[in-house]
């Protein structure tokens, strides 16, 4: 236990600022390298509607929807995106972990 006020407060700041990064994952380099091939051309500038990545208005919306819901979306195309978001190899796993980078980043 912390005795010295200034410590604790010190130490208490600390955990704050270190908190703070936690519900924020780093996206993989692969779901990067998924994102810059499938997804930027249009995520990046939001053509035709799309919600552009780390707006987060645009995505609560949708992910109020919930994550199952977005990932069939995907799977099924929707509006001017291909099926699959043109990513015939991605897994569901791919498509969630795509969604977290657009959303959070």
């Amino acid at each position: 236990m912390l005795r010295h006020p200034f410590l604790g407060f010190a130490f208490l700041s600390l955990l704050a600022i270190v908190g703070c990064d936690e519900g924020k994952a780093q996206a993989s380099s692969k779901t990067i390298a998924q994102y810059q091939q499938h997804c930027a051309a249009c995520h990046e500038v939001g053509a035709a509607n799309a919600p552009r990545r780390g707006d987060g208005h645009q995505w609560g919306k949708r992910l109020r929807k919930g994550e199952a819901h977005l990932v069939q979306s995907i799977k099924s195309g929707l509006v001017a995106m291909p099926p699959r978001g043109g990513c015939q190899t991605c897994t569901d796993d791919d498509y969630r972990a795509l969604i977290q980078y657009m959303a959070h980043e």
